[in-house]
């Protein structure tokens, strides 16, 4: 998700296309890029507001990263010079000492003339930017960062499963993840409707393949999953009003609401959603098209904790693994933003 520029600008009267990350260097065992995985090194820049940087922040939790790859969570609601660090003592990152992650852009490549996003993995000693790719950030700590992923940590994209979860990612991202930008940010009809109509029809196809079966792929919780999930936990707080995806919502279809609830209840899934800073960054963030930048009070959120019966489909969450632990300590989501 970019800064701000981005959001206002209701991206005048072209099709909305995400652009495609521009740092796309890659932290590895190996360090080919000239990065290696090694603890405390990286930092993670997310904000709690973006459903592509919450993938980093489930995928974390998940495999235990917490110890080895440090957080930064920005304010949800940015200004023209980008993600701030307003969240911290004297609005500075207190590892960094930036206060804005454009500082880290730059210190990569002067004058970048791209959007500033988020997740963004940054180099502690240089300051300097590594990737901001977020579609490969999460599969390299699934795969690269093993070395000092915790003991029970599950496998989110095992070989074996790798072709299909490919596959359902990448519809899931067109029709799904992205589908719901191209409605909201749509400035013709046409436009809109074709979006709209593919969102809805995507989530029917998933809804039938989720009937009988607890996860995406196979019988445990996977990266398909993941990037599924941060859209759904979205999706009647703001895509459904705000975007204009309102043909149902996501708590009117049982499958889908039952299997958002799974996960949501499932440790380092929706304890780290804050539904505040959700709220708060589409609504106040995109003027172009809620210039009032009102937040609206809604949708009742005690929901997500109600009982979802899932377990009835089997399924083992966490493969031969087993659930992290606590929250770190400091990383709690506050009270205003839970269920």
């Amino acid at each position: 998700m970019s800064d701000g520029r981005e959001g206002n600008s209701a991206y005048g009267h072209k099709a909305f296309k995400r652009s495609r990350s521009h740092f796309a260097d890659r932290i590895t065992a190996d360090g080919r890029d000239g990065w290696p995985v090694e603890a405390g090194r990286y930092r993670l820049v997310v904000s709690r507001a973006c459903p592509w940087a919450s993938r980093a922040l489930v995928a974390r939790r998940l495999l235990g990263l917490e110890d080895a790859l440090s957080l930064a969570v920005a304010d949800p609601i940015q200004d023209d010079r980008s993600w701030r660090f307003t969240l911290d003592p004297d609005g500075r990152d207190p590892v960094l000492g930036i206060r804005f992650l454009s500082e880290a852009y730059d210190k990569r490549e002067t004058g970048y003339p791209g959007g500033v996003s988020v997740p963004a993995v940054v180099d502690v000693p240089s300051g300097k930017l590594v990737t901001n790719d977020f579609q490969q950030i999460t599969l390299d700590l699934a795969t690269e960062w093993t070395a000092l992923h915790r003991p029970g940590a599950p496998e989110l994209y095992p070989k074996e499963r790798r072709d299909e979860i490919d596959t359902v990612m990448a519809e899931v991202y067109q029709d799904v993840n992205n589908g719901v930008y191209r409605a909201g940010f749509a400035t013709d009809q046409r436009e809109y409707d074709e979006a709209c109509t593919g969102v809805f029809r995507r989530l029917e196809l998933l809804a039938d393949r989720l009937a009988g079966q607890r996860y995406l792929v196979g019988d445990t919780i996977t990266e398909a999953d993941i990037r599924l999930f941060t859209t759904l936990v979205r999706f009647d707080p703001v895509y459904h009003g705000h975007f204009k995806c309102n043909r149902w919502k996501l708590a009117e279809n049982p499958v889908l609401w039952a299997y958002a609830r799974d996960l949501f209840q499932t440790p380092g899934f929706g304890d780290t959603v804050d539904f505040d800073h959700i709220k708060r960054h589409y609504y106040e963030v995109h003027t172009g098209i809620n210039p009032t930048g009102i937040v609206p009070l809604g949708p009742d959120l005690s929901g997500w904790l109600t009982p979802h019966h899932r377990e009835e489909l089997g399924g083992r969450p966490f493969g031969d693994g087993t659930p992290p632990g606590p929250v770190r300590a400091g990383e709690e989501v506050p009270p205003r933003g839970r269920p």
